[in-house]
């Protein structure tokens, strides 16, 4: 007997923009759920115009960071400022228990499509709402993106090296640690609605999610008044800790040792060279206070070794190490042996690989039904089939250009 997926019969519409709405949305995908995506011809999603692009020509449906965001959803084109655009969507609303957006306050209110709008036509309506700075307070309406908010949180500030500017963290980062708050707040909501039969607002700030990534610099602050800084690679309580150029073009594999006993092992696998031996590195405090002068000594050793063969050794002997991975190994034979990848299909851009959400369920895997979807792919069949259009309702709507 086949095992009913963790959200299947949930339904649900995605008016997401980017990274946290639709990431949420796709783990619902994912894992069973019915997901519609609202889009415009107008206003296409802005990640259809990111790079990487298949093959690097460029096309609307040819991203591949659009793809990696909106698997398993199908696709409707609609012009939420067409006079008959909020009625097709408040139509999308009857049908689902989850509408999601991550536009910033006051946006959907001024469509009419805020959450005391939507409950006036289901009123066990669940709204998942995400922006920068949630839905209350003096920044609400600021709108924004992850790039930004990484700056606000403060880990802009606490990234790069001590005597230079700081580093713009990769990418849009509080979009990535924010998502698993959004899913589990969907899990709980929908639970919710099946005990109780009602629905619920859900704010997700981003900015307030992502601080709690940041809880040590904060107490620190509160309980001594030292403000974080720059670090590098290092770490108070940690030496050797840091990156070590290792044998091969641009390879290397870090190294963290926090205790006496790490430190003894660690000396053992690089066969306790005499500099080993000196007083200046034989507790924490001085290994932190000669920590420039043990860095140059390690990676004398470590250019020797590859960056797995330090790995290898360093872990089998007890001490933290990882290589530095590219995106080459990432997408070669560890993350397929862990079964971290589903194939998928698309219509133009072919197979590709994309990452299940960050957690794995045993007993109901990840099962993506069909790869992200083209620009209004399914447009009609959204309208015919979940909303029960007739043929010249659509055809009729189709004409006004509400579909664009």
């Amino acid at each position: 007997m086949m095992k009913r997926e963790v959200f299947e019969g949930v339904k649900a519409v995605d008016f997401g923009w980017i990274g946290v709405g639709s990431k949420v949305m796709t783990a619902l995908a994912l894992y069973g759920a019915t997901v519609v995506r609202v889009e415009s011809i107008k206003r296409p999603e802005m990640l259809r115009t990111a790079p990487p692009y298949k093959d690097g020509i460029a096309g609307i449906n040819r991203s591949g960071f659009f793809a990696f965001y909106n698997a398993g959803k199908y696709d409707i084109t609609l012009d939420l400022k067409h006079p008959k655009g909020a009625e097709i969507a408040k139509r999308l609303v009857s049908w689902a228990d989850v509408v999601s957006n991550s536009f910033a306050a006051g946006a959907f209110e001024r469509l009419g499509l805020g959450y005391d709008d939507l409950t006036k036509i289901k009123p066990n309506i669940i709204m998942y709402r995400t922006c920068s700075q949630g839905l209350t307070g003096p920044h609400a309406k600021h709108p924004g993106f992850g790039s930004q908010v990484v700056g606000i949180a403060g880990f802009t500030h606490l990234t790069g090296w001590p005597d230079r500017d700081p580093v713009q963290p990769f990418g849009a980062y509080t979009d990535h640690i924010a998502m698993p708050f959004g899913i589990i707040a969907l899990a709980g909501a929908l639970d919710y609605l099946r005990k109780t039969g009602k629905g619920q607002l859900l704010d997700l700030s981003q900015f307030e999610a992502s601080i709690h990534f940041l809880t040590p610099f904060i107490l620190d602050y509160e309980i001594n008044h030292r403000d974080g800084e720059r670090m590098g690679n290092a770490c108070p309580y940690g030496a050797p800790h840091g990156a070590y150029r290792c044998h091969g073009e641009d390879r290397w594999c870090v190294i963290a040792v926090f205790t006496d006993e790490e430190w003894r092992a660690f000396g053992k696998v690089i066969g306790n060279p005499t500099w080993i031996k000196n007083p200046k590195f034989a507790t924490l405090r001085n290994r932190k206070q000669n920590e420039e002068e043990l860095n140059a000594f390690i990676e004398q050793w470590t250019k020797n070794h590859t960056a797995e063969e330090v790995m290898n050794l360093m872990q089998k002997a007890g001490v933290a190490a990882g290589i530095v991975a590219n995106t080459a190994d990432q997408c070669q034979e560890p993350l397929n042996r862990w079964g971290s990848y589903l194939v998928l299909k698309h219509k133009e851009i072919g197979p590709y690989q994309h990452l299940i959400p960050e957690f794995n369920l045993s007993e109901t895997p990840a099962n993506a039904r069909m790869p992200s979807p083209c620009l209004g792919e399914h447009t009609e069949y959204v309208c015919k089939e979940f909303l029960k259009m007739s043929e010249a309702e659509f055809d009729e709507l189709l004409v006004s250009g509400v579909f664009e």
